[in-house]
Parts: C-alpha cells; sequence; structure tokens
C-alpha cells in the first residue's frame, strides 16, 4: 500500500511576516487591505505570500473587518448582454485584489433592488456596485452608505446622494443620432427603453440621471436645431417585457402615421425590435430606420448591418471596480479611463418612404 503523505500546513501570516522580516501586525494590514503600510513593507509581504502559497481565512478576516472578500453587484438585466460584458469588467478588475463578485438580478424592480442591497449587506460583502432603477427612491443605498459600506453608482446616477458614479458621456454621440435621421428626412422617431417610469413620457419629464436621460435629450436637441418638434409620445418606456415591448412596437408601427425610425436603448431592445419589424414584413432601412446602443458582434454581422452606438461597456465595468477599490483602502491608479460614446453609422438608416414628413428647411 502506498504511504499517503501528510498534508501540508496552509503558511499563515505569521509565516508571512517571518519571510518578509517584518511585524505581525503589518503584514496583517498589508494582506487583509486595511490599515497604512509603507511601499516597501506592502512589496516584501506580497513577495513573502507568493513564495509560501499563503491564502487568506476569509472567515476570519471578516469577522476582524467587518467584511468578507466580496463585492456585490446589483443589475437590473443579465440577460442584457450590456450588464453581462460590464459583470466581466468589474470581475477582472476585482480579483487582482483578491476579491470575488457576488451577482444579483433585480429585473429592474426597486423592491428586488431594496432586498438585495439588504441581504448582501447581511452578506458582509466589502462594498457594493448598484445599477440604480430609480433616482428617486434611494433609501436602501443611503442606509448601505451610512452604515459605512462602500457603494458604486453604476450606468446610472442618482441626485443629491454623494457616491461615486461611473456612467458614460454620450451627450455629442446621442445629438449625432439625432442629426443622422433628421437628415436622412425623418420626423416621425421612436424610442424604445426598458427604464421604468409612472406615467408616458413628456416633454421635460424627468428621467434621473440616466443613459435614457440623455439620449433622448440628445435627440430632442437635434429637433430644436431643426426647428421642429419631437412627439412625445414616440418615446415609449417600460419595456421590460417581451409583452410590453411588442405593445410598445405596436403603438410605434401600427398607428396611423407610423414611426420611420427607432432608436433602440440597447441591443437587448434591439432584438425584440427587429422581431417585431420582421414579424410586419417590413424592410430595413426601405420601409424603416433602426439605430441600437451597444456594439455586439451580431449587430455587424445581420443584413443590413445596424448603426450603433458603440460604448466602452467592459472599461465602465473595471472603472466602477476601480472605484469601488479605491474606497475600499487599495492603491489604485487614480486616472479614470475614458468613457465616452460613438456613434458607427452602417447600413439601417436611409431617408423614408416619400410619403413620409420632411423637416422644414431654413
Amino acid at each position: 500500500m502506498t504511504k499517503r503523505e501528510p498534508p501540508t500546513k496552509e503558511a499563515t501570516v505569521a509565516d508571512v511576516a517571518r519571510a518578509a522580516g517584518v511585524s505581525k501586525a503589518q503584514a496583517a494590514r498589508a494582506l487583509g487591505g486595511y490599515g497604512a503600510v509603507s511601499e516597501q513593507v506592502l512589496s516584501l509581504v506580497v513577495a513573502a505570500a507568493e513564495q509560501l502559497g499563503y491564502r487568506p481565512n476569509q472567515l476570519a478576516k471578516s469577522m476582524n473587518t467587518g467584511r468578507s472578500n466580496s463585492i456585490g453587484v446589483v443589475v437590473g438585466d443579465i440577460e442584457n448582454a450590456h450588464f453581462g460584458l460590464a459583470l466581466r469588467g468589474i470581475s477582472d478588475e476585482v480579483r487582482g485584489a483578491g476579491y470575488t463578485v457576488v451577482l444579483v438580478n433585480t429585473d429592474e424592480d426597486l423592491a428586488a433592488e431594496a432586498a438585495a442591497v439588504q441581504e448582501l449587506l447581511q452578506q458582509r460583502v466589502a462594498g457594493l456596485i448598484v445599477a440604480p432603477c430609480s433616482s428617486t427612491e434611494t433609501s436602501h443605498l443611503e442606509a448601505a452608505q451610512a452604515g459605512g459600506r462602500a457603494v458604486v453608482l453604476f450606468d446610472r446616477g442618482i441626485h443629491d446622494l454623494a457616491l461615486d458614479t461611473v456612467r458614460v458621456d454620450f451627450e455629442h454621440a446621442a445629438l449625432r443620432v439625432g442629426r443622422l435621421l433628421l437628415d436622412a428626412g425623418h420626423r416621425r422617431i421612436g424610442y424604445v427603453s426598458s427604464q421604468r417610469a409612472r406615467a408616458a413620457y413628456a416633454h421635460g419629464m424627468d428621467l434621473g440621471l440616466s443613459p435614457v436621460a440623455d439620449r433622448v435629450e440628445g435627440i430632442e436637441r437635434a429637433f430644436r436645431e431643426a426647428g421642429a418638434e419631437w412627439d412625445p409620445a414616440l418615446v415609449k418606456l417600460n419595456a421590460t417585457s417581451d409583452d410590453a415591448l411588442a405593445s410598445a412596437c405596436a403603438e410605434l408601427l401600427d398607428r396611423p402615421d407610423p414611426a420611420t425610425a427607432v432608436v433602440c436603448s440597447d441591443s437587448l431592445i434591439a432584438l425584440g425590435v427587429l422581431g417585431q419589424i420582421k414579424r410586419r414584413g417590413l424592410r430595413i432601412p426601405d420601409d424603416i430606420s433602426v439605430v441600437a446602443y451597444d456594439d455586439f458582434p451580431w449587430t455587424e454581422l445581420i443584413e443590413p448591418p445596424l448603426t450603433v452606438v458603440a460604448q466602452p461597456v467592459y472599461d465602465m465595468g473595471r472603472e466602477a471596480a476601480r472605484a469601488l477599490l479605491r474606497r475600499l483602502g487599495h492603491r489604485v491608479p487614480a486616472e479614470q479611463l475614458p468613457l465616452r460614446a460613438n456613434l458607427i453609422e452602417r447600413a439601417s438608416v436611409g431617408a423614408p418612404s416619400p410619403a413620409a414628413d420632411r423637416i422644414p428647411q431654413s
């Protein structure tokens, strides 16, 4: 019978301290990511830990610091590839700092989001990255902040709440979308989004610090520049399910004066809108033009390829993670990644049918 080797003893903080030639307290601070240590001590401890194969006792760390090695991420719809790619960026960034990610999907429901935040806090996550579904009902996030937990907002901001917020600058790209469609002759431009709202869209409605607010404002500004007014009934919010999206498309495409172009708030919305267009036997761009936000490979592979607004989603996730790590005391470069959107023109935008209304020429 082969003799079984005795299990190898795992390295402890004391072992790392001896190998690095520093005190146990210094090694604990360096390995735990709390307190102050010099760059020299940090370098010695990290090198010793790698040499010894040190693995931290996460239960002990949680008991000592009041937090675990997990980061809570709360998003509205993980089926949306936008959030999936952002999550990859978050995960890649925090892994290097010794954290794992706990993901919660809320279906853009406020009660589910509040419950998720509470559950993650009870799990002692080190911090939270949240894509909030409301810019006004934020007591759960305020409570997390007041309790000393690091919180970073992703994709959407909140008025009057001092939290790090990672968002893309859509001002120029959204204006270009409006100008592109107007210059092609479109006047009835639909916009479809899953953003929740308690009422139908009206000019001046507060959509919070959200990408939707920026994109709608960009199109409205383009209309103002052209001396025309955008019909608010063409903005369809609350497209949070297949049925709701089908209803929004019906209101845009089946009316007596149907939309001649549709702007889709994200790639998941775009797929649903394209399906509704196909069911009606409409051709792109001969019968209707389409623009989508987010540039994923399929948008270029379909026929015709979609005109899109590309945004650095992966880098958004990385920047959100960096902001959180800085809040947790990690040495993360202070410079921010450039988060700007860019319009990519392809073949899904053309002139409307001859019967379509035209923008008055000045």
